[in-house]
């Protein structure tokens, strides 16, 4: 295979394959975070939080099992690998939840919308992409760099619930992860409303696995490959930026991870809309709800950098790994889209 294909092209495929997956758990199995949030609070369903939950328990099984292998170095993990802050993890998912709440999507959810004919969405995934990096690497990111420096973590325990628990108890990293991998799941199927409903399930665990297939594939490439590329799962904040950049300037830079998990995610919303027969070209027609989205998006970026991840970056993908900014930046998410939600549906402050 490597005959073929560069080692870009083989992360890239990895990314594509997963993000087709979590695409399609999107369109069919309605695998959406601020759905989940927006259903238990007002909803009165846990269904869609719980399959979350599932998705998470079944991530951080797989990736400590594939640490227990040795198919899988954690410590290249982005996640693990930068001292937490718990300051940028709590202000990040603060603005990104409320951004999401804004604009009606994060950023893996608008894309799939995209995939399904919304044009709105298009709109959110430029604007998220744009500002994410004029935070990350533009004109903002010296004040974010003074404000949140991303130090590297080097002789010291890596930032992860586990990694503490196995340096306090003495015992194996992988038997710990698991074991939290397990409760996590227990707990999500604790209620009949998730277990009794089987393609929930199904979903919830294709999407857990996705995340596991992104650090099985990018630590393969990365072990038989020459280019030393980063060991990365999905993520869609930085991601879109890159993306973007990579549309305009693909001769000039290697296809990547991230181009092919973005890419996959819209080909399987694209997919699971017409399988379930969903496809239809919507665009908005109301100026102040566009001018809302837009800010919305803008917020969106800049917290996701400032918390180092989105709703799958941090709320899937480092809590796989047991990351501690992951339990942090999600509870910080779930209260900025909260909040929100009732400026939204409540009214007491328009957002216009």
């Amino acid at each position: 295979m490597m005959d073929m294909l560069t080692e870009h092209h083989m992360a890239a495929f990895i990314g594509l394959m997963g993000g087709i997956i979590l695409g399609l758990a999107a369109r069919i199995g309605r695998f959406c975070t601020l759905g989940a949030i927006e259903d238990l609070l007002y909803g009165g369903s846990s269904q869609r939080l719980r399959m979350w939950a599932l998705a998470v328990g079944v991530a951080v099984i797989g990736s400590f099992s594939l640490m227990g292998a040795g198919l899988f170095d954690e410590s290249q993990s982005f996640y693990l690998s930068i001292r937490w802050m718990p300051l940028a993890s709590i202000l990040g998912g603060l603005l990104f939840g409320y951004g999401m709440a804004l604009s009606g999507n994060c950023g893996y959810g608008a894309i799939a919308r995209l995939g399904g004919g919304d044009l709105r969405s298009f709109v959110i995934v430029l604007v998220m992409g744009v500002s994410t990096y004029v935070v990350l690497s533009g004109p903002l990111a010296p004040i974010r760099n003074a404000l949140f420096e991303q130090i590297d973590v080097t002789n010291e325990i890596p930032p992860g619930l586990a990694h503490h628990a196995s340096a306090l108890s003495g015992l194996p990293l992988h038997w710990i992860g698991i074991a939290v991998g397990v409760l996590i799941a227990i707990a999500a199927l604790s209620s009949s409303e998730l277990y009794l409903d089987r393609t929930a399930m199904f979903w919830s665990v294709a999407v857990g696995l996705a995340i596991v297939s992104g650090w099985a594939g990018t630590t393969y490439v990365n072990e038989i490959g020459f280019e030393a590329l980063p060991v990365v799962s999905h993520s869609f904040s930085a991601p879109v930026g890159e993306t973007i950049l990579w549309t305009m300037t693909g001769s000039l830079r290697p296809v990547s991870f991230a181009v092919g998990s973005i890419a996959g995610v819209w080909t399987g919303a694209f997919i699971g809309s017409l399988i379930k027969g969903h496809f239809r070209w919507e665009a908005c027609e109301d100026p102040r709800e566009l001018k809302r989205q837009i800010f919305g998006a803008a917020i969106m970026g800049a917290g996701a950098v400032i918390a180092m991840g989105c709703t799958v970056g941090q709320g899937m993908t480092a809590f796989s790994v047991l990351s501690i900014s992951a339990p942090v930046t999600f509870i910080a998410i779930f209260a900025g889209a909260a909040f929100g939600l009732r400026q939204l549906i409540e009214g007491f402050s328009a957002a216009e």
